[in-house]
């Protein structure tokens, strides 16, 4: 049977570009994960690996000018987006060295024996080890901080584990060259290459999953792609951990003090949050919630403004543009939904932003007619639902599922802690997301230790982080060693620290 060719498209045009690659057999996967798995001794060690990343970091900015061209080749996001992209790509690897430099990603403890006391307590070491080969599958949106060099992969690696990424198919050509880069830090590291591999084709993604020597994947994408590595991951004869970062709708309410105190300026920050990126971010607010009268009569004509002025974009494919426009349709044709801007086609290759309004009411007393309204719509569109008073909000609020992100925009007086709705809606958002925001907009996510990038189902399938610090931790697994002899101890654990890493120890 002959190859399947892989190629790059333009999608400013939908025209392919060239041929970069050809699907991955299942017996290329198989080469690529034990290839991978047999680097797990190597990348074992520490050094390596801090000099690794940060190699593959610097070989990102020295590269920066062709990885730039190839991946707006690919994704039309345009050189100043995918420029800061970039630097965000490398600002992970250099700070996931710096976490394995400093060590407290091991979680060290010691409890030391305790015959006295009730029941006597024996002599307890514990910390972290890699889990082995993780299986990255890179996200449509971000062909680069969230690909193949991205956040899953440098966490994975700076835990100790080999990386299989299974490339995105909107760039392919980013994705080779991005791997060859990383492939090159790993030798100048001292490292074998097959620390790193890319294969290509949804088929060689359902056999990566199923590999026996793949013992975890990190994902990014959508619910129904999720979901069903999610379930593949799950059925294996051992099953193993799926960080499946999958949909958000992304709720924001405006209280009604905020809406008079700062209608124009809430409207000019929502139409930049929807449109940036031609609403691609996973963070995008998707439903907007507005009091009713003066106060969001006018938010929503600052919101028409700022999108009726916004420049038609380009999606990352053909096939995200025709998913656009068809639930844009969908969601217009519901009896009581207006579109003071419509969004939809902009032209042969291009969407434009605008924005939906319905009743709050009808979201709450018909859920079911209105259900489409409370999904993920991909794309630079927004629902506003205007409710009458904070008790519809909150119903609203009742009726959806998780989200990456929950934002609040209160006033003044509300965020000294006045009285008013503000304090009892931090509490309803909090059980609905995994990062919530007040006065800001959640597009933007910030690579900080303290960052959680996750939330409760559909928005991600674990109550881990893709983003930030803590994000190694998927990769790793505790092991205790219960009254073992001082020589037998591995190096982290033995009375003297010889490696000097943090350690906590209960006397």
């Amino acid at each position: 049977m002959a190859a399947t060719p892989v190629w790059s498209v333009d999608p400013r045009t939908g025209k392919q570009r060239e041929q970069v690659a050809v699907e991955a057999t299942p017996q290329d996967v198989d080469r690529a994960v034990r290839a991978a798995h047999a680097t797990r001794e190597a990348l074992a060690d520490r050094g390596a690996r801090i000099a690794f990343l940060r190699t593959a970091a610097a070989l990102l900015d020295e590269a920066a000018g062709a990885v730039v061209e190839a991946a707006d080749a690919e994704t039309a996001l345009g050189p100043g987006r995918l420029t800061g992209e970039l630097a965000r790509t490398g600002y992970q690897l250099r700070a996931f060295a710096d976490a394995v430099e400093e060590g407290t990603y091991l979680d060290i403890r010691i409890d030391r024996a305790d015959p006295a006391l009730t029941p006597p307590r024996p002599e307890l070491r514990r910390y972290k080890i890699p889990l082995g080969v993780v299986a990255v599958y890179a996200a449509s949106n971000f062909p680069l901080a969230f690909s193949v060099p991205g956040g899953d992969t440098a966490s994975a690696l700076a835990a100790g584990c080999p990386v299989v990424v299974k490339a995105h198919p909107d760039h392919p050509a980013t994705s080779e060259l991005c791997a060859s880069l990383l492939r090159r830090a790993a030798e100048r590291s001292g490292l074998p290459a097959d620390v790193v591999a890319v294969v290509h084709g949804f088929d060689a993604g359902l056999e990566l999953i199923r590999h026996p020597l793949v013992s975890a994947a990190g994902f990014t994408g959508s619910i129904r792609g999720g979901r069903a590595l999610f379930d593949a991951a799950a059925a294996r004869p051992v099953p193993i951990p799926f960080h499946g970062e999958l949909g958000s709708l992304n709720p924001v309410v405006v209280t009604e003090a905020a809406a008079a105190e700062r209608a124009e300026e809430i409207g000019a920050g929502l139409a930049g949050s929807v449109a940036l990126g031609v609403g691609q971010f996973c963070v995008k607010p998707g439903l907007v919630l507005v009091p009713e009268g003066a106060g969001g009569d006018r938010l929503t004509g600052a919101l028409a403004k700022g999108l009726g002025e916004t420049e038609p974009g380009v999606l990352l494919d053909h096939r995200m543009r025709e998913n656009f426009v068809a639930g844009v349709r969908e969601r217009t044709a519901l009896p009581g939904v207006a579109a003071p801007v419509t969004p939809g086609a902009g032209g042969e290759h291009t969407v434009g932003a605008g924005f939906l309004t319905v009743s709050a009411r009808s979201l709450v007393e018909e859920p079911e007619r209105y259900e489409v309204l409370l999904e993920e719509c991909f794309g630079p569109v927004t629902v506003v639902a205007r409710y009458a008073d904070p008790q519809e909000a909150g119903a609203v609020l009742e009726r959806l599922s998780g989200n990456l992100s929950a934002t609040l925009q209160v006033s003044a007086a509300e965020g000294e802690g006045a009285p008013g709705p503000a304090a009892e809606l931090i509490g309803t958002v909090t059980a609905l997301a995994g990062r919530v925001v007040v006065n800001g907009w959640p597009t933007g996510v910030a690579v900080a230790p303290a960052q959680h990038h996750g939330g409760p189902y559909p928005a991600a399938t674990s109550h881990s982080t893709s983003v930030g610090g803590t994000a190694i931790e998927r990769w790793l697994r505790p092991v205790a060693y219960q009254s073992v002899p001082e020589a037998l101890l591995p190096p982290e654990l033995r009375e003297a620290n010889p490696l000097g890493l943090p350690r906590r120890v209960t006397p």
